[in-house]
């Protein structure tokens, strides 16, 4: 099958021909229908992440299930799914409290002993990243790192779900626990913070600031559900957002992965707010509270993938795009080839356009 490897960082991905094994009694073989770029894709490729090569990048897919191991019982040939990182074994001290987005996911991979699930014709190793790799035709996975959908569901749209909205609506609905009527402010309009900002509409969030220094971003920011937006690169927007709201939001969602996001979603917080950062920082960089912010109450949390148990979450999910209430279409900027993920990119570095995402029938 072809794939797209990820041989050195801060290198171009190389389109190569590898070999998928078969399934083990609780893996899935998956016809990948499509798969978005995700800036955490981005992180790993230019090294800023480090991760054993050559691997496939690709985590946000949806596909179809083409074959099952012996003791899969979660899904069947035929089915429509999607697949998520956060792949679970549902018996850790995390899956049993319901916190299954912690999950180390041990189980889930094959053992070092174990032939492994990709190769190169000549039976070199080829790493599989976050447990998915679905830069590629197919996808060999635990049963627990994907869910069935609804067979009516467009899996272009389907595939965006996998990680953008379901980090994204994830926050909004598990991890701050959003209330009718609460203020959110999203730093950061990508994929994700745009999924954030459609989720705070569908919770009945009362004013909803997106900020981020790119217009087109902002504009499609208010399409999505925003009520205000703002350039979160000018001076004084943390004084713009305080005095908008009155004294600051209850909820801050850094969604881009910068420090000075990190800092202004924590510097627009009211009394009592929390700010979320989901971005994938620099491994070396630290966000916190003062001795001020921590005295009137305002809390700092992170979010890994929204907090989300996503066989529940994601078919809600789709379910709200069939009745119209989840706008994954204004989010996906462009369809494109497999042969075309490195343009893909390089036009997020841009960063003017919310996600590409690959189809493998193009």
């Amino acid at each position: 099958m072809k794939a797209a490897v990820l041989i050195q960082p801060g290198q171009p991905l190389q389109i190569e021909d590898v070999v998928i094994s078969k399934p083990g009694p609780h893996e899935v073989l998956i016809r990948t229908a499509a798969c978005g770029l995700c800036h955490s894709d981005l992180h790993f490729i230019e090294g800023t992440y480090p991760h054993p090569l050559p691997a496939i990048p690709g985590h946000e897919a949806a596909g179809i299930v083409e074959a099952v191991g012996s003791e899969v019982r979660t899904v069947k040939v035929g089915d429509a799914v999607v697949s998520c990182l956060s792949a679970f074994c549902g018996h850790c001290e995390f899956c049993v409290t319901g916190r299954m987005s912690l999950c180390l996911g041990g189980d889930t991979r094959r053992a070092p002993t174990d032939a492994p699930r990709i190769t190169r014709p000549d039976g070199s190793l080829v790493n599989q990243m976050l447990n998915l790799s679905a830069f590629a035709e197919q996808m060999l996975i635990h049963e627990h790192a994907c869910v069935k959908i609804n067979p009516e569901m467009p899996l272009d749209r389907a595939a965006v779900i996998g990680c953008a909205v379901t980090t994204g609506a994830g926050t909004i609905f598990n991890a701050c626990k959003l209330t009718p009527g609460e203020t959110v402010a999203v730093i950061g309009c990508g994929g994700v913070g745009l999924a954030t900002i459609n989720a705070a509409k569908i919770a009945g969030a009362g004013r909803i600031i997106a900020a981020d220094p790119i217009p087109e971003k902002r504009a499609l920011a208010m399409k999505l559900g925003a009520t205000d937006a703002i350039d979160a690169s000018a001076d004084g927007a943390a004084a713009t957002i305080v005095e908008m709201t009155k004294g600051g939001v209850d909820h801050a969602i850094e969604a881009v992965g910068r420090p000075a996001s990190a800092q202004l979603a924590v510097s627009v917080l009211r009394r009592g707010g929390t700010a979320t950062i989901l971005g994938m920082m620099p491994l070396t960089e630290k966000v916190g509270l003062s001795a001020m912010d921590l005295l009137q109450s305002k809390k700092l949390q992170g979010a890994i993938m929204g907090g989300n148990r996503f066989p529940v979450d994601i078919p809600r999910l789709v379910d709200f795009y069939i009745r119209g209430l989840l706008d994954l279409d204004s989010i996906i900027a462009e369809r494109i080839p497999l042969s075309g993920v490195n343009d893909g990119f390089e036009k997020m570095k841009g960063g003017a356009s919310a996600r590409s995402v690959i189809v493998f029938d193009q």
